[in-house]
């Protein structure tokens, strides 16, 4: 018993661990431009901020209009807590979506996305048509990528549960068996039962004697009076 409540208690300590990355990990605090911003300008670089360290090597940055283009000019540059990519110039008037995709410090996947758009007057803006690029929704997907790391991790806290629950189970099993056993040795004291008709014998034993035992007594006083 105390087996199986230890691997519950580890299991659901796994289970614990398994959910608490979603608060661990990076967190964005900041960006130039900011979630929901109306700019009169193009920007030349759109700027993440987070609230620790970002490694390198893993971070994907991409800026998405409303009809599906993209308009991220190069590859995502991580500076510490800071991770931007450059900006070809934007359509005025547009709504834009700033996808991202990082690695914390933890070593856990953070995603996540911004949205700010350009004034109908604004300046340094695009002249011609909409550079080709991904759609819109791959570029949401991309954002929302690592959703499923939290369902792996449950999935696997689970599984743990499950396996350490049968061990448990198992292992307990044959001492129970054996309880059984030895509690049925001990009704007959030296673990055979007398059989009914044993018991019977021995019952009518000194019986069964006696008659015999008589008749012979009998035949000796007889003869001693012919003598």
């Amino acid at each position: 018993m105390r087996r199986l409540l230890t691997v519950l208690l580890l299991a659901c300590a796994a289970v614990g661990v398994a959910y608490s990355p979603a608060q661990a990990h990076n967190v964005l605090i900041g960006s130039d431009p900011k979630d929901g911003a109306t700019l009169a300008a193009s920007p030349e670089r759109v700027t993440l901020v987070f609230d620790q360290a970002v490694r390198q090597g893993y971070a994907s940055v991409g800026v998405t209009g409303a009809d599906g283009s993209a308009w991220a000019d190069g590859s995502a540059v991580v500076a510490a807590e800071r991770v931007s990519v450059k900006v070809k110039p934007l359509p005025a008037g547009g709504s834009y979506v700033v996808g991202y995709r990082i690695l914390s410090a933890d070593g856990h996947p953070v995603t996540g996305k911004i949205r700010f758009s350009l004034a109908a007057d604004a300046s340094g803006v695009a002249a011609g048509a909409a550079a080709g690029g991904t759609s819109a929704e791959a570029a949401e997907a991309a954002a929302n990528g690592g959703a499923g790391m939290a369902v792996v991790w449950v999935v696997g806290a689970l599984l743990i549960l499950a396996a350490g629950t049968a061990v448990a189970l198992r292992r307990s099993a044959p001492g129970a068996r054996a309880g059984t056993a030895e509690a049925g040795t001990a009704e007959t004291g030296t673990g055979q039962r007398a059989t009914p008709a044993a018991a019977t014998a021995e019952a009518e034993g000194p019986a069964a004697e006696g008659p015999a035992a008589r008749g012979e007594d009998d035949s000796s006083r007889a003869e001693g009076a012919r003598a």
